[in-house]
C-alpha cells in the first residue's frame, strides 16, 4: 500500500526541484538541457529515478 503522505512529500520534492531548475536556467532552452539539471538535482536531494 502507498503511503499517501510520503508520496505527497516526494512530489513536493520533485516538483520544487524542477521548477528551481527552470528558475535558474530560464526559458527558451532544449528539453535535454533541462533534463540533464533536473536529474543532476534529483541525485544531489538522493531521489532515485530512472
Amino acid at each position: 500500500m502507498v503511503d499517501m503522505e510520503q508520496l505527497n512529500a516526494l512530489s513536493e520534492r520533485v516538483i520544487g526541484l524542477a521548477i528551481q531548475v527552470h528558475r535558474e536556467l530560464g526559458p527558451g532552452l532544449l528539453e535535454s538541457t533541462y533534463r540533464t539539471c533536473l536529474c543532476y538535482e534529483l541525485n544531489q536531494a538522493g531521489i532515485e529515478f530512472f
